[in-house]
């Protein structure tokens, strides 16, 4: 199971990391899914 999730996990990041053309454009991408997060966070506090 374990050994899933880590190969899940994997290609999740290689997928998302050759979307991005640069690592400026990956640095976008981590902040924005952050700042998601943060919102849900948020959300879920109320």
């Amino acid at each position: 199971m374990e050994r899933c999730l880590v190969l899940l996990l994997t290609c999740f990041a290689f997928g998302a990391l050759t979307g991005c053309n640069t690592i400026e454009g990956a640095g976008k991408d981590v902040e924005k899914v952050g700042e998601k997060v943060q919102g849900a966070a948020q959300d879920a506090k109320k």
